[in-house]
């Protein structure tokens, strides 16, 4: 019988402190900039986020999503890929309609980023399962 990882907490309170960076209640802190203790708030939310998400995923504790923990990354790699262009195109979306005004600053950068990696992470596993660099039958 095996134990199952809690993802639910992260979930929770990742989902609160990112809730925060939208309102301004944080203090100023050692640094004396609240923006700057909003923005690390939200950090540590996001960070939250991302381990709920792969404890939930993956039905483990780790941070690091290996080809070895993928069901099927032969399929799976364009799905992430997808999930990737939709974190770039949502900057697009914020600034074309003007949302940019609705959230943090930082919003644009931090998408990007996120979208950047996980588009990596998603060609990366293409090119290992599907691609040149994956290793055919004939060879093992």
């Amino acid at each position: 019988m095996g134990r199952t990882v809690e993802w639910r907490w992260f979930a929770v309170i990742g989902t609160l402190l990112v809730a925060q960076s939208f309102v301004d209640l944080t203090p100023e802190g050692p640094w004396n900039s609240r923006s700057f203790s909003r923005g690390m708030v939200g950090l540590a939310g996001l960070s939250c986020l991302y381990l709920g998400w792969f404890r939930w995923a993956f039905k483990r504790k780790g941070i690091a999503p290996t080809i070895d923990l993928w069901e099927t990354p032969e399929q799976t790699w364009k799905t992430v890929f997808a999930v990737g262009l939709v974190f770039l195109f949502s900057v697009k979306f914020l600034t074309v309609f003007g949302l940019n005004q609705y959230v943090p600053e930082p919003t644009g950068m931090i998408l990007t980023l996120l979208g950047l990696m996980t588009v990596l992470n998603a060609v990366y596993v293409g090119l290992l399962t599907v691609g040149p660099l994956a290793q055919s039958s004939e060879e093992e």
